[in-house]
């Protein structure tokens, strides 16, 4: 193939999403294979990946099964090295494709080692991830954009006092959503129906981030959008068997249905046309996913944006380039030349 790649993959670290980022990372690694790429996984833990590791990964089906959420908990020390961005598979790489997942993966810190190496890699600048990471600054951004998300005030930090449930039912109503401001998967997230319940949620969202966002409860549909490059992906919904997709629904087999949703064309366009703003807003380039909740009047309302979104046979984006008639290896490969170009 004359114009194969030399690529390097970039996947597991030791943030709450390590296993599906290796279940991310050596995915693509086998499209981009199937494309005629040269590919070395890397995972900044453990090394350079050989092939027989990367079968035996595979073979077990690592990312299947969440981590529990006390094993979670204690994932808080740095999982990258400044020696990364100077690694020769790096820095001869012809591009880096980051799987990583959360933590310093997605919240731009290896995206700023890569920049100031002069390296080219998938997804967005470091300036946009940390943007993105940071749940509080996002809505920020995206409502001065115009882009509808709900109302939110930010919890005092322990050692400032406890969480007043007055002022929050005042602000607010019930119920509310409790979670962590700057994680990734759900992770410490809980609905808060009654004041009582506040102050036992708020504690455990700082379990896993120190800061914690309480947000207006907005009912209805779970929608996500993803943009590839300038094309706006089929919307997928999800519907979990609890009422919110929490960390439980969205890594655990059979806890959620997705597939792509069925929209008035009003409403499609709509969806559209927030997702572009957000991805805008944001400073996001190459690829993302941007979710949303559908109240029962049509009107969406903006959660997050996702800069390095799941990669995984069950993940979202893979299955909206589907429905889009664009194949697993090409996704991967069409991700590399955006960020090449």
């Amino acid at each position: 193939m004359k114009d194969a790649m030399n690529i390097t993959v970039l996947l597991g670290g030791v943030s709450a999403e390590r296993d599906v980022s290796l279940s991310s990372g050596l995915r693509v690694a086998v499209g981009l294979r199937e494309r005629g790429h040269v590919v070395t996984c890397l995972d900044p833990v453990d090394g350079v990946l050989s092939r027989e590791t990367e079968s035996r990964l595979l073979a077990s089906g690592v990312g299947s099964a969440p981590p529990s959420l006390e094993a979670l908990a204690g994932l808080g020390r740095a999982s990258l090295s400044p020696a990364l961005a100077l690694d020769d598979r790096v820095t001869s790489a012809d591009c880096v494709f980051i799987a990583l997942h959360g933590g310093q993966g997605e919240d731009g810190t290896v995206q700023a080692l890569l920049d100031m190496a002069g390296v080219c890699y998938t997804g967005s600048g470091h300036l946009a991830s940390a943007l993105a990471m940071d749940k509080h600054l996002t809505k920020v951004v995206l409502r001065a954009a115009g882009v509808s998300t709900a109302d939110w005030i930010m919890a005092p930090s322990p050692e400032a006092g406890s969480v007043d449930a007055a002022e929050v039912g005042d602000a607010l109503g019930w119920p509310v959503i409790v979670k962590p401001s700057k994680q990734g998967s759900t992770v410490g997230l809980s609905i808060v129906r009654e004041p009582s319940e506040l102050a036992p949620a708020v504690k455990e969202a700082f379990r896993f981030d120190d800061e914690v966002m309480i947000e207006r409860f907005v009912p209805g549909r779970e929608l996500t959008v993803g943009i590839l490059g300038d094309q706006v992906l089929p919307t997928i919904e999800i519907v979990p068997v609890k009422e919110l997709y929490d960390y439980e629904c969205k890594y655990t087999p059979g806890m959620a249905n997705e597939f792509v949703a069925e929209l008035s064309p009003e409403i499609q366009e709509l969806l559209a046309d927030q997702a572009r703003r957000a991805f805008s807003a944001l400073k996001l380039r190459g690829y993302a996913r941007i979710d949303f909740r559908l109240d029962p009047f049509g009107q969406p309302w903006c959660l997050e944006a996702n800069t390095l979104p799941g990669m995984t046979p069950t993940s979202l984006i893979p299955q909206a380039a589907k429905a889009a008639d664009i194949l697993f290896p090409e996704l991967c490969e069409r991700i590399v030349r955006l960020a090449r170009r």
